[in-house]
Order: C-alpha cells, then sequence, then structure tokens
C-alpha cells in the first residue's frame, strides 16, 4: 500500500526523524488531511521544530541530536507490550532513565503519547532519513521492526528502500543501547533537493552561537573540507541547528555518513 494511502486511513500517526517542512511537503499534507478527516492524533518527534506543523500536531517530543537509537528504545518499551521472552527480556535491562536523561526525551512525554493512542485503530509511524544515516541504523531497524510486529503500529519508512527491510527484520538478536553521543557547539542539518546550495539557514541563537549575521559569508569547516556558504537567519526557525542546503546529487564529504554535522563555523574575512 502506498505510504500517502496509509496516513490517509490512520487516526495516530507518529514521525520519527524526518524535518517534515523541508524533507517531504507531500506527506506533511497527507498528514494535515488525516487529521481532519480522520481527527486523527499528530505526534512529532525531532531536534528541530517545525513551525508549519505547530498548529497541527497535539504533542511535540523534541530529543538530542545523535539520540535517534535511545529514542527507538524508547517508544520500544513504551509501545511493545505483548513479544517473546528475548524481547521482554531486553526491554527490562533497558537503563530507561539513562535514555531518557541523555536524550532529552522524558519517560512521561511518551506515556502521554501512549495515552493519546488508547482510543486509537490505526497508528502509523513514519520513519525518516534521520535514522537511517546513523551509524547504529542497523541496531535501530531491527527496533523498528519488532514495534511493527509487536505493537498496533504500521512502521514505514520515508526511504522507500527501507520498508521492505522493515517488513522482513527478523532478528531479534538486538544489541545493547550504545553510549548516546553528545552534540555541542555548532550543529548542521542537510536539507535536500534545493536549488540554491549557496546557503546555511540558521535561527537567531545559532548565529549567537556561532557569531555571525544575517548576510556574512562564511566558510563551514567539517574536518575534511571548508564549504562556503552565505549565512541567513529565519526568523521561523528555531533551535540552535541550521539547516544546510543541499542538492540532491551533492556527492561532497558534508553530504556523507549522518544527517547532522558538528561543525565549525568561521567568517569569510575573519
Amino acid at each position: 500500500m502506498d505510504i500517502k494511502e496509509i496516513i490517509s486511513k490512520s487516526d495516530y500517526i507518529l514521525t520519527f526523524g524526518s524535518f517534515l517542512a523541508r524533507d517531504n511537503i507531500e506527506i506533511q499534507e497527507a498528514i494535515i488531511e488525516a487529521i481532519a478527516k480522520n481527527n486523527a492524533q499528530f505526534i512529532y518527534m525531532h531536534p528541530i521544530d517545525n513551525i508549519d506543523l505547530k498548529v497541527y500536531y497535539t504533542q511535540f517530543i523534541k530529543y538530542e541530536v545523535g539520540s535517534e537509537e535511545g529514542v527507538a528504545s524508547l517508544l520500544l518499551e513504551t509501545f511493545v507490550k505483548e513479544s517473546n521472552e528475548k524481547i521482554e527480556s531486553f526491554i527490562e535491562d533497558l537503563d530507561i532513565g539513562y535514555i531518557s536523561a541523555e536524550s532529552s526525551a522524558g519517560e512521561e512525554e511518551f506515556e502521554e503519547a501512549a495515552l493519546k493512542g488508547n482510543s486509537k485503530n490505526a497508528k502509523t509511524l513514519i520513519v525518516g532519513r534521520d535514522v537511517f544515516t546513523h551509524e547504529r541504523a542497523e541496531n535501530i531497524i531491527k527496533i523498528l521492526s519488532i514495534i511493527n510486529r509487536y505493537s498496533d503500529f504500521n512502521v514505514v519508512s520515508l526511504e522507500p528502500q527501507y520498508n521492505e527491510i522493515i517488513e522482513k527484520t527478523l532478528d531479534d538478536e538486538l544489541e545493547e543501547i550504545q553510549e548516546l553521543d553528545s552534540y555541542n557547539g555548532t550543529i548542521i542539518y542537510r536539507v535536500y533537493g534545493e536549488e540554491d546550495d549557496s546557503t546555511l539557514v540558521g535561527s537567531e541563537s545559532f548565529a549567537r552561537v556561532a557569531k555571525v549575521t544575517d548576510g556574512d559569508e562564511i566558510f563551514i569547516n567539517n574536518k575534511l573540507d571548508k564549504f562556503k556558504r552565505v549565512f541567513k537567519i529565519d526568523k521561523n526557525l528555531m533551535g540552535t541547528v541550521a539547516l544546510c542546503n543541499m542538492k540532491s546529487d551533492d556527492t561532497s564529504s558534508l553530504s556523507e555518513g549522518y544527517r547532522y554535522k558538528q561543525v565549525k563555523i568561521e567568517k569569510v574575512d575573519a
């Protein structure tokens, strides 16, 4: 079934690892339609708030950059109540207090999300590109496959090639959740499909941290290379993660690996 058709029939939608406003407008519109048509509860989970969705989501769960494996395990612990002995043992051994603290996603937030779904019958968990570029993607996919099998969620990926993997992964040999990475300083987030890849767009908070102003010519230093951009302030953007516009066919070192990058920003004339 097409993902938009799945969403159209959903009355409870949770998104994880996708900045919908820039990742997939069609999916965002399908979610809004499901809210109007089905009175769907919509829970948006991401490190970057989405001002375009504020009037639509009933809950925003903000988590730290890099903590996707921990967040997936919180979803597992919250929504999988009956599985098998091996999985139940894994869930019991999770250090939920540590994961919640390090990911900045509170246990009570997931409890609230679960309560919102009590009276709902068609639940969809939409997973985005952030998750599949994470260095722990293999274990996260195992967790997602278990949620797909043992909860009442239909787990779907915005990256089509991963849907079959999530459906067919039967390996219950979950690895222990690793210590969650900490991303400090200036962080950028790759946004694809942009015709103009000459800008870095950030909030006023990001500008203060990076010590730049609107219109400054800057270099993005990511250890391997320097990339020249123009910094633009977007007053509708919140938080301290900047959006780095990328063309879909970009093959530079900036496009490799995890979708977020911890970088150094310097003015061109500094």
